[in-house]
């Protein structure tokens, strides 16, 4: 028979997975909450399961017991705040990442690109910015780079910080030179970067015309009109509703006429209705808002 003298809440919860996983659910929500009311870091559109796998990894490496006690030491403790974030933020990038598409934007893209006086182009969610300077390599081999101003915005500020760096780890160089080869790069990878025993560090590309800013798609608005927005890998971690909520942002900040690219396992198959695309590369996830001309073969 269970002792007395503990509130029977307590022996509820420990024995009965419903009421331990709701109490859970609870203390994600409050941590959530907390999150955006004091800091303005909006997760609470997030894919839950995503969300709970990296808290329950941080109190794990915090040696907290509860996601409650989580919670204060975040509200109190800036470091932990900040190894938080980093556990939240989404950074799962490479250079010339599915090289397919960036084929793909070279031959349907590029050719609408040159007849403009000026191209701007939004990498919302650049993470730690390697797929930005695989776009400005490209843009710089079309001969496009001095008209180009290209915008990589992401809602962690230490992403942004290591994106405008542009020094990458030396071990993934193989990689990314594979995956530049195969994205129809036109000379030797290696000619973009100098290196150390640890880091490739890639040269100025396009100087001026590269600017990195802190941006949260969740609750940042538009800050200018694009011709290109590049998103991709990103709205799969939201859920339903934040992906309304981005993809009219995207929306409204394109163009008429502008090219939306979206990640390899992301569609516009669930667009809110008013927006409408023309498939331009669907396998690649190339689309292109209203009419514009047509691309080429």
């Amino acid at each position: 028979m269970k002792p007395t003298n503990h509130p029977p809440a307590v022996y509820a919860v420990e024995g009965n997975p419903f009421e331990r996983d709701e109490l859970e659910r609870v203390e994600i929500g409050l941590l959530l909450e907390g999150l955006f009311q004091m800091y303005g870091y909006d997760f609470r559109g997030y894919v839950r399961a995503s969300v709970r796998r990296r808290i329950l990894n941080r109190m794990r490496a915090e040696r907290l017991p509860t996601i409650t006690a989580l919670l204060d030491k975040v509200l109190h403790e800036p470091g932990c705040l900040e190894r938080l974030l980093n556990d939240l933020s989404i950074r799962m990038t490479e250079m010339f990442r599915d090289p397919g598409f960036f084929v793909a934007f070279r031959k349907r893209v590029v050719p609408l690109l040159r007849e403009l006086p000026e191209v701007r182009i939004w990498h919302a969610g650049c993470a730690t910015g390697e797929e930005v300077y695989s776009m400005a390599i490209l843009m710089l081999e079309e001969g496009l780079a001095e008209k180009t101003k290209l915008y990589a915005t992401d809602m962690n500020e230490k992403a942004v910080a290591t994106a405008q760096r542009g020094a990458f780890p030396l071990k993934q160089m193989q990689l990314y030179t594979n995956n530049y080869l195969e994205a129809g790069g036109t000379k030797a990878f290696s000619e973009y970067y100098t290196t150390d025993h640890q880091y490739a560090y890639f040269h100025p590309l396009m100087n001026d015309n590269l600017v990195f800013a802190q941006h949260n798609l969740a609750t940042d608005g538009s800050f200018n009109e694009f011709h290109v927005i590049l998103c991709r890998n990103v709205l799969i971690y939201f859920d339903n509703g934040l992906q309304q909520h981005v993809h009219r942002l995207i929306y409204d900040s394109l163009a008429d006429g502008g090219f939306l690219g979206l990640g390899s396992k992301e569609s516009n198959l669930f667009l809110p209705e008013e927006l409408k695309y023309e498939d331009i590369a669907p396998l690649e996830r190339i689309y292109r808002k209203n009419e514009w001309g047509s691309a080429t073969d």
